[in-house]
């Protein structure tokens, strides 16, 4: 594998947390509006986006290989409870 295959390779590789991370922060801010609305979205989308890459990477660490459904199932778990506590929770007087 060259370098530039291995560059693809890892974009591949966060892509899903990248996504996923995402799509859940922007729902979030759209559902919760009024909830929401002295937060940015940056200040959600960050501590969510660290834990989705740390999810995928226990999953490729636990299971050995990428692309299995318990990680999926790590990543969707790990990135609702981020949001949440930093959208709802105890985090959220912090910021």
């Amino acid at each position: 594998m060259g370098p530039i295959d291995a560059f693809w390779h890892f974009c591949n590789f966060l892509a899903p947390a990248c996504i996923v991370a995402a799509l859940t922060t922007a729902a979030c801010r759209l559902l919760w509006r009024r909830e929401l609305a002295g937060r940015r979205w940056r200040e959600l989308l960050q501590p969510t986006l660290l834990v989705a890459v740390l999810a995928q990477l226990a999953g490729l660490v636990v299971w050995g290989r990428d692309g299995r459904i318990a990680t999926y199932a790590l990543l969707v778990l790990a990135v609702a409870l981020a949001l949440w506590w930093r959208a709802f929770g105890p985090a959220r007087r912090e910021g």
